[in-house]
């Protein structure tokens, strides 16, 4: 990837302006396909194409790290803060020692420790997200602050009486656990009426009047604004963006098996970038709409060439450079690129950065080995031949290759040439394994 490419990454990523092709940010987030459900669509353009609104979306601390589903809000809080709202982001303190209900089973109860955790590294998750300068400076608040001082006494008294059962029972995730073997607790019913508190709660401190937030938690979503409308007489509106799913009908952002996680520790920048370049030609150009900040003009040449040029797969490649530059910094993603283009032939691997080429090695098939093992025993134990012969046939026909360079007998060994004591080999033009020493 040429600096050119990657200046140009790293100044789309910062996403210093609003689309110049939108003058309304409601009319950029249905281009982008980020509206499945909201309340009033009319009422909604008003309200953003007017005077500075704040707005809020939650995150639960249920794992130590956000997701690429976490990502499609935390992209959108940024999308409407450019066009000069103010946003609140909100770790749940309070709902992460509940958990929103899962349509099979019951969550199991994280310690307060475990959460307490959580949410420091969430927060920090969604704080590179946002600006918190200038007059629509963004803050993060958690729900906890308000939830833990008040008594159940009160909690009932001044919340819970006004909800009805019978609309709680009709909310989807409700509705799907009750229909289920596992049933679902009292604890877990009660979620929506501790996120509808929320946004009651954050419109009486903030003047919040929107929440955005995945279409699955829509029935949490107008928890929210039933109450303020019933508690406070005005109007709140919500926002539900779709679930984000291949066009061949599989989950997306699953890696086999694997969430593809925000955090550096938990999903290396390789794999996140390998993830990306991978997006099939009839999902790249929605995932352009929805995970970066490209300008509906650009957006639309890579349309074009996704159907003219599929071949080079440019629009995949500009996707992965764009959202790795948005979660782990442009340097981090210059180093995976040029791991991924050495690893296949088109760099020096002994350039390459130890730590970006051992992350790199662990998402492909690998050994470890001693120092000193023959070539041909290697390939075995990686899995790329099936015997010690096989792999002495394909290394006298040619078609193998150790750290970069051909191997011209099977007398060659294994060193850990590369940076980091690490090797490379390579069986034919693409099946590549990391070969560690041990």
């Amino acid at each position: 990837m040429s600096n050119t490419a990657l200046t140009t990454a790293a100044l789309t990523t910062s996403a210093v302006a609003l689309d110049p092709a939108f003058e309304n940010v409601w009319d950029e987030l249905l281009w982008r396909g980020l509206v499945h459900v909201s309340t009033d669509q009319e009422a909604l353009r008003a309200l953003l194409g007017g005077d500075p609104i704040t707005y809020y979306c939650g995150f639960d601390p249920t794992a130590p790290s956000l997701h690429l589903g976490n990502l499609v809000q935390l992209l959108t809080l940024r999308r409407i803060q450019l066009a000069g709202h103010r946003p609140l982001g909100l770790v749940g303190g309070s709902t992460g020692l509940i958990g929103d209900p899962r349509p099979t089973a019951e969550r199991t109860l994280n310690t307060r420790e475990t959460v307490e955790e959580w949410v420091g590294r969430l927060r920090a998750q969604v704080e590179r997200y946002l600006s918190f300068e200038g007059e629509n400076a963004a803050r993060m608040v958690n729900n906890l602050d308000w939830t833990a001082p008040l008594s159940a006494i009160d909690f009932l008294r001044e919340i819970g009486k006004h909800y009805r059962v019978g609309t709680m029972l009709k909310k989807d995730a409700v509705a799907a656990r009750l229909n289920s073997d596992a049933g679902i607790s009292y604890t877990e019913f009660s979620y929506q009426i501790l996120q509808g508190m929320d946004f009651l709660e954050l419109y009486r401190q903030y003047g919040c009047v929107l929440q955005t937030g995945g279409s699955d938690q829509w029935g949490n979503l107008t928890s929210g604004t039933d109450l303020i409308h019933r508690v406070e007489g005005v109007s709140a509106h919500a926002i539900g963006t779709p679930l984000i799913t291949n066009s061949d009908g599989t989950k997306f952002g699953k890696s086999e098996g694997n969430a593809i996680w925000l955090d550096a520790e938990m999903c290396s920048p390789y794999r996140m970038y390998q993830f990306w370049l991978g997006t099939a030609d009839a999902d790249v150009v929605d995932r352009l709409k929805v995970f970066t900040f490209l300008t509906r003009a650009e957006i639309e040449e890579y349309a074009t060439l996704v159907e003219t040029e599929p071949f080079r797969r440019a629009a995949q490649k500009r996707l992965a450079l764009e959202v790795c530059a948005t979660v782990h910094g442009i340097e981090a993603t210059a180093a995976v690129i040029a791991a991924s283009e050495a690893l296949f032939g088109q760099g020096d691997l002994a350039a390459l950065d130890a730590a970006t080429l051992r992350t790199a090695l662990d998402e492909l098939p690998n050994a470890t080995v001693t120092a000193g093992t023959p070539v041909s025993e290697a390939l075995v134990a990686a899995g790329l031949v099936s015997s010690v012969s096989e792999a002495r046939r394909a290394i006298l026909q040619g078609g193998v290759s150790l750290d970069g360079e051909r191997v011209a007998d099977d007398s060659a060994t294994v060193q850990g040439s590369l940076p980091g004591g690490v090797s490379v080999l390579r069986r034919g033009k693409k099946t590549l394994a990391g070969i560690f020493l041990g």
